[in-house]
């Protein structure tokens, strides 16, 4: 069943004004008067909905009763991603999205090769949620994950996020997710840009209380990495069987 993300109370066996992009979605779908459509805000939970009508630039719904359905992970995860040229920065987004990431951090650091700042970091910032909402829409999950701010390693190392594990992913770290003594509820991971973390950045990031991570005896690309250790994470101790 198509599902939809709206920013807005839904309640519910209340007709419902579908918001200008959904109606476009639903005009590329070929969906019609009497489709059943899925709803959810961001809230927790979605609604069943039925098409009532659709025109060219509207489009009216009847909204079912609240489903309190949810495929969040047992594991809470947050990922600070050094920011990734061309589209691999929107693929890790995507498909961390479908993995089970919580929240998402961008980092600038030395070796970044994409610059944000002022006004187009904002718009880059509004363009990842937006891969991020989409991908919320495709996967089933009904929490929305954030996109936070972009901050320079600096600041973000300046700034310890709560967790019971921060992890930084590198090729030279002896440590393996095994060798964690128990099972975190919380739990941080670190990924540098396509040429990794400098020496200098990796050192300041173990002063700051970050663990070192290596996934294998293999060195990872940017846009591998990070899923790579998302996927060990959940099946360690998350939702994969």
């Amino acid at each position: 069943m198509p599902r939809f993300y709206v920013d807005t109370p839904l309640l519910s066996d209340q007709e419902f004004s579908l918001p200008e992009e959904v109606v476009r979605h639903i005009q590329v779908l070929r969906l019609q008067a009497g489709d059943s459509i899925t709803l959810f805000n961001g809230q927790g939970g979605e609604y069943p909905a039925t098409l009532l009508m659709l025109g060219k630039r509207d489009a009216r719904c009847m909204i079912g009763p609240h489903l309190p359905a949810g495929c969040e992970s047992p594991v809470w995860l947050g990922l600070a991603q050094a920011i990734s040229a061309g589209d691999k920065m929107e693929f890790t987004l995507q498909k961390g999205v479908e993995m089970g990431v919580s929240v998402f951090q961008p980092l600038s650091t030395e070796r970044s090769i994409v610059r944000l700042s002022g006004e187009r970091a904002q718009k880059r910032i509004e363009r990842w949620q937006e891969i991020v909402v989409s991908a919320c829409e495709q996967c089933g999950r009904n929490t929305i994950p954030e996109v936070r701010p972009i901050l320079t390693l600096k600041e973000w190392l300046a700034r310890p996020p709560e967790a019971d594990a921060r992890l930084i992913l590198s090729p030279l770290g002896e440590r393996k997710l095994a060798d964690l003594a128990c099972a975190p509820q919380k739990l941080w991971l670190m990924a540098g840009p396509e040429g990794g973390f400098s020496g200098q950045e990796e050192q300041a990031a173990l002063a700051s209380g970050w663990t070192p991570l290596r996934l294998g005896p293999r060195v990872l690309r940017t846009e591998t990495a990070a899923l790579a250790a998302v996927a060990a994470v959940q099946t360690r101790w998350g939702d994969y069987c």
